[in-house]
């Protein structure tokens, strides 16, 4: 499968998650916007896996619970400058950065992201 028709498939997958983690917190929401933030799981978080492999579970958790919030945080900020607002708004959590991140979700990002491992494994031996 062709990094591009990954990156599709991280781009669903993303937007499938949003949907029921929003969903746990009252009616689901999303942005098409998003879909290709979650696609850039291809250029980026493959590699990033590919490399951590055979590190300890505590070690690549670690690394996307710092890489994926990063990314939003990055994400966030170009999609404020190109439309004047980002999709989400944590500005209202404690625990926010520049109303783009969240501290608390570190480990939520950290459990995605080796969920995703599966999800990437499985892709290349399509």
């Amino acid at each position: 499968m062709s990094r591009l028709h990954r990156a599709v498939v991280y781009g669903v997958a993303g937007l499938a998650t949003e949907l029921g983690f929003t969903g746990l917190r009252g009616a689901s929401q999303t942005s098409l916007w998003l879909l290709p933030v979650y696609g850039l799981a291809a250029p980026l978080f493959e590699p990033v896996h590919n490399r951590l492999r055979s590190r300890r579970l505590r070690i690549r958790a670690l690394a996307y619970g710092i890489g994926f919030p990063a990314v939003e945080y990055a994400s966030g900020r170009l999609l404020r400058r190109l439309r004047g607002a980002a999709p989400w708004d944590y500005s209202h959590a404690r625990l926010s950065y520049d109303g783009l991140a969240r501290a608390d979700y570190v480990p939520l990002w950290a459990l995605y992201g080796l969920a995703l491992e599966r999800v990437h494994d499985r892709l290349c031996n399509l």
